[in-house]
């Protein structure tokens, strides 16, 4: 009984955290959205903020932040985002993305 319900919370778990696939990237810079992207397009773009710009690439259905002038580059580090839901920050440039598709956000530590 115990291992089943150890079985149990885990594929819960697994099942619950999974994002749906993603269709579109949303930008944002200082907290307004900056831009709406298909994922199936293939583009670059450069998104001006307080530091510089910061430059998103879309392409093959994911995105990432490829450059910014922050000075840590934990948002460049994210690489490639896939699923419905993810996110990637990039707080002294103000500038995040985030991906939206089908199945809505997935479910995160702070969500838990």
């Amino acid at each position: 009984m115990l291992l089943f319900g150890l079985l149990l919370v885990v594929a819960s778990a697994l099942w619950g955290w999974q994002g749906g696939s993603a269709t579109r990237v949303r930008v944002y810079q200082g907290g307004k959205v900056y831009a709406d992207v298909d994922l199936a397009a293939t583009r670059t773009l450069r998104v001006p903020g307080p530091l510089g710009d910061t430059v998103i690439e879309v392409a093959a259905g994911k995105a990432r932040i490829a450059a910014d002038p922050s000075p840590r580059q934990y948002c460049v580090r994210e690489g490639w985002l896939m699923r419905a839901g993810e996110a990637a920050i990039c707080l002294p440039n103000r500038t995040s993305i985030e991906l939206l598709g089908e199945g809505g956000r997935g479910f995160d530590s702070l969500s838990y």
